[in-house]
Parts: structure tokens; C-alpha cells; sequence
């Protein structure tokens, strides 16, 4: 399935409240950020803290249009968290940061507009 980043792509399909439950999204702090020069689309290394159930996990975001890594350490994101794991070259990535597409294509990140405790769950 893939799914178009364009804001005139037309509605996903209907699904019911128990899986947009299933799908577990949470607030975490980002700690760090690195260069990943081996991706094949330019990305971040993240480390992201989402307290103490989950700890902190690792993410590849595709956001180097938008941000520099300098600017990344101590941002609130959100992300989907229990999606299994993903090898993306070297780098195993435990978390989906979450973000939209701007009117050129760039990954803008999905945050909450004030702080939230790590691990906040989006309902």
C-alpha cells in the first residue's frame, strides 16, 4: 500500500475506531541527532526519549530539508511506537517519527503546540 504525501491525495480508506487505536502514537523528547550519510534518501540518526515505559528508541527521519541537526536535541515529536523494528542499511530503527509534507515535499515533524510529559499517548 502506498500512501500519497500530496494534500490533494484523495481520503485514505474508512477503518474503525479499534485500529486507529492499535496504532500507538506518543510524545517523545528528541535527545540526540546525527548525520546518516548511508541512507539512501538524506536522513537523521535520532535517539528520541518517550519516558519510562518505553525508554528511549531510535528513529531515521527523512528531515534534513527543514532542520540541522543542531537545532534537533530537546524538540518534542510524536511517533508511532510499536511498529516492529526496521533495518534501514545499518541502522535499525525502533519508532516511525511522524511529520508532514510541506508545499514542496519537505518532512515538517508532528508535535504538540505546548510541552507534554514524555510518553503521552495521542488519543
Amino acid at each position: 500500500m502506498h500512501l500519497s504525501h500530496a494534500p490533494d491525495a484523495p481520503r485514505g480508506e474508512e477503518i474503525g475506531f479499534d485500529d486507529f487505536l492499535a496504532v500507538d502514537i506518543r510524545v517523545g523528547t528528541i535527545v540526540s541527532a546525527e548525520p546518516f550519510p548511508e541512507a539512501r534518501k538524506p536522513a537523521f540518526k535520532l535517539a528520541i526519549d518517550f519516558g519510562p515505559a518505553i525508554g528511549v528508541k531510535k528513529s531515521s527521519a527523512q528531515i534534513t530539508d527543514r532542520y540541522a541537526l543542531e537545532e534537533l536535541a530537546g524538540r518534542q515529536v510524536a511517533a508511532v511506537v510499536n511498529f516492529p523494528p526496521r533495518q534501514i542499511g545499518k541502522f535499525m530503527s525502533e519508532v516511525l517519527t511522524l511529520g508532514f509534507a510541506d508545499s514542496d515535499g519537505a518532512v515538517i515533524l508532528f508535535a504538540p503546540d505546548q510541552p507534554v510529559p514524555n510518553g503521552s499517548r495521542l488519543f
